[in-house]
């Protein structure tokens, strides 16, 4: 994938981390807010839908496109990616061979929710 100018980076995606919050009982998982928004291009991979245990769910896979900065180098799969109203799960992050200035993310998201 050949690295993209900055007119193409068209999309915003923000980012949560979980963090650990007391709810009086437990230490719980919460989603937050994580760092600024990012520009990002957006290229859908695949979808599709699939039967399980009388569940009908539909998915997309996603590639993100972005910057490469210190806050973005710091992303991990444990992080979740939201970008035109969907929240997506990271499964993969790698440099761009075309240009190590860029991070590719691959990501997943439920699309009958």
């Amino acid at each position: 994938m050949a690295a993209p100018r900055a007119g193409e980076l068209t999309r915003i995606v923000r980012f949560d981390r979980a963090i650990l919050v007391d709810d009086g009982l437990a230490m719980v998982e919460r989603w937050a807010a994580h760092g600024p928004p990012q520009r990002a291009t957006r290229t859908d991979l695949s979808d599709g839908e699939r039967w399980r245990a009388a569940e009908i769910g539909a998915s997309v896979t996603t590639r993100f496109v972005l910057r490469r900065t210190a806050f973005t180098a710091d992303l991990t799969p444990k992080d979740r990616l939201s970008c035109d109203g969907l929240s997506f799960a990271i499964s993969g992050i790698r440099e761009l061979a075309a240009d190590p200035r860029f991070l590719e993310l691959t990501c997943s998201a439920r699309t009958d929710r």
